[in-house]
């Protein structure tokens, strides 16, 4: 049943249900307040920080400081400055860029194990804060996890960025690009702008943002750590570096693992990503399929009867918004429209990544299509679902690969020709439309030489990780890497998500933990099993249970790691 255009008035979000406070309640508070601005200046005089304030190691160069803790384990944080080209000091000159660095360090550590979790943009800074606890609980305490923002991203300087200041962004950044035909002008005009202003703001270090680049930057962090032989993990993007890396430096590639593999060939040497979504719908149809099976553990499956009549309430629904976007009304500061865009690629793509988030998508469609669209607003309306600072996956994105006029025909409607067949393969691909425009008048040359080739004898041959359905990144181009990398093996967790972190699998712990510690890999492509359920409520606290029980607390802890891993909603 098609629903009619609303304005939705939820009361139950608005504060109109404040208590009063007593007034003996409130000269309480007053007074236990006073009590701790008495008290905490003598707990700061007897209970003084005894870390120091720089940290030093044997055989590093450099030293570190304290940057907080999660849960038992300190972090330590510091900085190298890299050449602003790493393959020539004479177009470098003092120009550098500054890399920032972060480190949790494992109780019987030797060796240093570095981490990436992608974008390109994503920052490794916050992905420690955020993840590494988890990680370590996974990988043990055998390595000191150290991650990094890599040039240009984050908290480096100079960060990558297309615009002056925040003003600028706010002001140029909003553009429509998801509407093939309809965007079209737009996305072309405001690209040629874009592009324009990327080169004028970065100046000379524009030139040198790209992977190979970033790939030799972390062999100055090695070598500023002390330590030759690259340990590594890195996820989505991540991989790109890491395969990059491997074939820069096989000498030095000892531990490399690649997690959710992006087809480097495509990404240095391709026009359009020709495999990005070859799996995109496989994984919108098993959150349908899992819908139905979950039954009540799924909202949306009391709205219809089979996965069929499901995807096609949820096709009406999407359809219908293209025309009748939703107005929702909170109050005067929260309210807005729920149109199209909004739904398919802020709430539904983003969640196929992350299954852990289908209970609540299901829940928010449901209330949806029954009438009450005020979470899906609060949820997928008022902030972008990727949470990457700067311009830095732009940068990267197009000065690795075939950007510009060299590679691309420079007037719209050849462009919107080429792109109409590609768009039609899939009806997530439009959420990468924009990008081609800008690709198509991207105006920073290509200055790296790397080329990707086939059977590279690393060190130690390579771990790949991958799903049987990843949204963007699928099997297909794990497989790439399989043939790249002499002796390289893969472990496929066979379900759905983007990276084997989305879901939980003791099986795949197992592989990851023999292959750093002993370097053992399987025999040959090798498949774990998924340890719990697809639809399961979060916690209201927050917290995660157990799916599944181990009689070994080493795996009891794994297992609980990778369910809070999944259930971070941040990828």
């Amino acid at each position: 049943m098609m629903i009619e255009k609303k304005e939705f008035i939820e009361a139950d979000y608005v504060s109109q249900i404040r208590r009063r406070r007593s007034y003996a309640f409130c000269q309480w508070v007053v007074m236990v307040v006073l009590i701790i601005l008495i008290l905490r200046p003598l707990s700061q005089c007897h209970h003084r920080d005894s870390r120091p304030t720089h940290l030093a190691y044997p055989d590093e160069r450099i030293t570190w400081s304290y940057c907080g803790d999660l849960g038992e384990h300190p972090l330590e944080c510091s900085s190298i400055d890299v050449p602003m080209d790493q393959f020539s000091a004479a177009n470098s000159g003092d120009k550098t860029f500054n890399i920032p660095l972060i480190r949790m360090r494992g109780t019987n550590a030797t060796r240093n194990l570095l981490l990436n979790p992608g974008g390109p943009g994503a920052s490794g800074i916050e992905y420690m804060y955020r993840r590494g606890k988890q990680l370590r609980d996974i990988i043990g305490e055998g390595f000191h996890l150290l991650s990094f923002d890599p040039r240009g991203i984050n908290s480096s300087r100079p960060q990558a960025t297309c615009y002056p200041d925040g003003d600028t962004r706010r002001e140029r950044s909003g553009v429509r690009n998801n509407r093939v035909i309809d965007d079209s002008i737009e996305a072309y005009t405001w690209s040629r702008n874009f592009a324009r202003a990327c080169a004028d703001t970065m100046g000379e270090h524009a030139l040198y943002l790209n992977t190979p680049q970033t790939a030799a930057d972390m062999n100055s962090i090695l070598d500023a750590v002390g330590q030759y032989a690259m340990v590594y993990w890195g996820f989505s993007y991540g991989t790109v570096l890491g395969q990059t890396y491997a074939t820069m430096f096989p000498e030095r590639s000892e531990r490399v693992i690649i997690d959710g593999v992006e087809n480097q060939f495509v990404w240095y040497k391709g026009l359009l990503e020709t495999e990005t979504f070859h799996d995109t719908e496989n994984v919108w149809e098993g959150f349908l399929e899992e819908c139905i099976k979950a039954g009540k553990g799924c909202a949306l499956s009391s709205l219809a009867g089979s996965k069929d009549s499901l995807k096609a309430k949820l096709l009406s629904l999407a359809e219908h918004l293209k025309d009748s976007p939703f107005s929702v009304y909170v109050n005067n500061t929260v309210y807005g429209t729920l149109d199209y865009e909004t739904i398919w690629y802020k709430a539904i793509f983003p969640a196929l990544y992350k299954p852990a988030n289908w209970y609540l998508l299901a829940d928010r469609l449901a209330k949806m299509l029954q009438g009450n669209a005020t979470e899906a607003l609060l949820s997928y309306a008022l902030d972008e679902p990727w949470n990457i600072k700067g311009e830095a996956t732009e940068f990267i994105t197009y000065n690795d690969g075939s950007s510009g006029a060299s590679y691309w025909p420079q007037d719209r409607e050849s462009l919107l020709d080429l792109l109409i067949p590609y768009m039609n393969e899939s009806v997530f691909a439009p959420a990468e439309y924009g990008g081609y425009y800008i690709k198509q008048q991207w105006r920073i040359p290509r200055t790296h030489q790397y080329v990707p080739h086939i059977g590279v004898n690393t060190s130690h041959p390579v771990l790949i990780l991958s799903t049987t359905y990843d949204p963007v990144c699928p099997l297909l181009s794990a497989r790439s890497a399989n043939a790249a990398f002499k002796d390289s093996k893969i472990v496929e967790v066979r379900g759905y998500g983007h990276c084997s972190i989305s879901i939980p699998s003791t099986c795949l712990a197992k592989h990851i933990r023999a292959f750093l510690y002993n370097g053992t890999l399987p025999d040959d492509h090798t498949q774990c099993e998924v340890d719990g359920s697809y639809f399961v409520k979060p916690e209201e606290n927050g917290r995660v249970k157990p799916q599944k029980h181990f009689d070994d607390p080493e795996e009891q802890k794994i297992h609980l790691a990778q369910l809070e891993l999944a259930r971070n909603l941040d990828w």
